[in-house]
């Protein structure tokens, strides 16, 4: 059975003076789930939310909250972003101190959905033997840390490698997606996207996500006669 696709934006990307509006924005665009990076200034180079923002984007939000940490200590925040209202909880492999199977349970023991997220020099074999324990793998596109960064195709081997062993679950691409990159990441076999700066710098946000799910607006009548009268002569 064929997961279905989603498209996640990225509020990072977003106009954080107003945040209400824009995550309300983002959902009557067609969001499917709104994606929330949480950045400590030590795991990654910069820093972005705490739990209080992250209740208050669910005191506002409707559709599920994808939350990503890239923190350090993720087990030790688990129930506490969780609590705030995440609904889906993906920490990285290499930032469990503790040890991941540790971690892992600490997550499971939220309630929430849980992810584990793989950045570029990572690879997925260390996910192995855990694939069935997982709700989502987060496969990122581009270093963590910082939006706006060009795409790396070669990350898309990892997807394939997830689907040759039989993960059934979400996987989720992060990190330069757009219009130009999202087929190839469908083709491989991911069907969560997130995209920040494409879809909140985007003319209309819900022509970026029909795009991303490779659905072609109508051309308009008037276009089209124009195109016509332009050929003809």
């Amino acid at each position: 059975m064929a997961l279905p696709l989603r498209i996640s934006p990225s509020l990072l990307a977003c106009d954080f003076a107003r945040l209400g509006e824009e995550v309300t924005r983002a959902e009557a665009a067609g969001a499917d789930w709104l994606h929330v990076d949480v950045m400590d200034g030590h795991f990654v180079p910069n820093l972005t939310i705490g739990p209080p923002v992250v209740a208050a984007i669910h005191e506002r939000a409707t559709l599920p909250l994808d939350v990503h940490l890239m923190i350090e200590q993720p087990a030790e925040w688990a129930e506490r972003y969780c609590a705030a209202g995440a609904d889906l909880l993906s920490f990285h492999y290499e930032a469990a101190a503790g040890g991941f199977d540790a971690a892992l349970k600490a997550f499971r023991g939220t309630g929430c959905k849980v992810g584990v997220a793989v950045n570029p020099p990572q690879g997925v074999e260390p996910l192995q033997p855990y694939l069935k324990d997982l709700d989502l793998v987060l496969v990122m596109s581009v270093h963590a840390g910082f939006g706006g960064q060009g795409f790396l195709p070669e990350v898309l081997d990892k997807v394939r490698q997830l689907r040759d062993w039989g993960f059934e679950g979400d996987i989720q691409m992060d990190g330069g997606i757009s219009d130009a990159t999202a087929p190839a990441c469908i083709e491989a076999g991911a069907n969560v996207l997130v995209a920040g700066t494409f879809l909140f710098r985007h003319d209309d946000m819900a022509q970026g996500i029909r795009s991303l799910r490779g659905i072609e607006d109508p051309v308009e009548e008037d276009e089209t006669e124009e195109a016509e009268v332009e050929a003809a002569s």
